[in-house]
């Protein structure tokens, strides 16, 4: 499974934040944005990763992120000139993607759950296995904002809708989207939205009516932040630090995960951490370096 993580738009609610840098590359209380996403997918095993972007921001990832071999990872680029929707993505992933499933999650969104790697590596079995989508929502307050998944009286998906005025359930179908081998071929037959974009749901709802759709609900022991508002990036920046501070452990640290899941040596951690060891992130990976377990 490779990863794919969309980067692109402009981050107008976010202005003026977003006037000189793109939304993805703003703080979350210790890390840029973009992490996080990253994280995400590392953990949950995927090291193949396209970073879509503006032709403005892309070499500012580039930059940050390199060849991702300092994460004993990969990284690739892809300019998106126009954002004409978030099915988009996969067509500008084709020739990264090379036939194979791929596994979209939005740049500006953030995850946390200690089970959530699990349950991306049991949907990826199931793109894989079964080849069958599988997205990922969550419940919401205000579900008008998103894709709205609706379900039957015995809880089986019929149906989602974007952005409904009358929404049929409060489960928004949240940044999280996998897509069996086909998910090109199937982006070629969407027509644009009344938006004029390439809508996601639309995609989904392609499977849905194969009988290819899963979804994953995340319920009482996740956190999900689509950070589009600088109320939500600073709610979500609060939810880091608490974490943090609390557990005395760093959320999104992709050196970390790099260590953990032994894409990276002891000793090349301590090569990342000692340039930053006056920082707090440094002293963290020399305390990781360091621990017996």
């Amino acid at each position: 499974m490779k990863g794919i993580v969309l980067a692109g738009g402009k981050g107008t609610r976010l202005y003026p934040i977003t006037l000189a840098t793109s939304k993805q590359l703003t703080p979350i209380y210790d890390k840029p944005l973009i992490y996080y996403p990253i994280s995400t997918l590392m953990l949950a095993g995927i090291q193949d990763i396209l970073i879509i972007s503006t032709p403005k921001d892309l070499p500012k990832f580039k930059n940050l992120l390199g060849s991702g071999e300092r994460f004993g990872i990969k990284f690739s680029y892809k300019e998106q000139p126009n954002p004409d929707g978030l099915a988009q993505a996969f067509i500008l992933a084709k020739d990264f993607l090379k036939g194979q499933p791929g596994c979209l999650i939005l740049g500006d969104n953030v995850f946390f759950g200690d089970r959530l790697p699990k349950l991306i590596k049991k949907a990826i079995k199931t793109v894989e296995n079964q080849n069958k989508a599988n997205i990922f929502a969550y419940h919401v307050k205000d579900p008008q904002k998103f894709g709205v998944v609706e379900f039957d009286k015995k809880g089986n998906v019929i149906g989602i809708e974007e952005k409904p005025e009358v929404p049929k359930s409060n489960y928004a179908s949240i940044g999280l989207y996998l897509y069996p081998k086909d998910v090109t071929k199937k982006v070629k037959k969407l027509k644009p939205s009344n938006r004029g974009e390439l809508e996601i749901t639309d995609l989904s709802n392609l499977y849905l009516k194969e009988g290819r759709l899963k979804v994953t609900l995340l319920g009482r022991g996740y956190a999900w932040f689509d950070t589009g508002t600088p109320e939500s990036l600073n709610e979500a920046a609060n939810f880091v630090k608490t974490i943090q501070n609390q557990q005395n452990v760093m959320i999104a640290c992709l050196e970390e995960i790099a260590y953990l899941k032994k894409y990276i040596t002891k000793s090349k951690l301590l090569k990342l951490a000692k340039p930053l060891k006056k920082t707090s992130y440094g002293k963290y990976l020399m305390r990781l370096a360091n621990e017996l377990i």
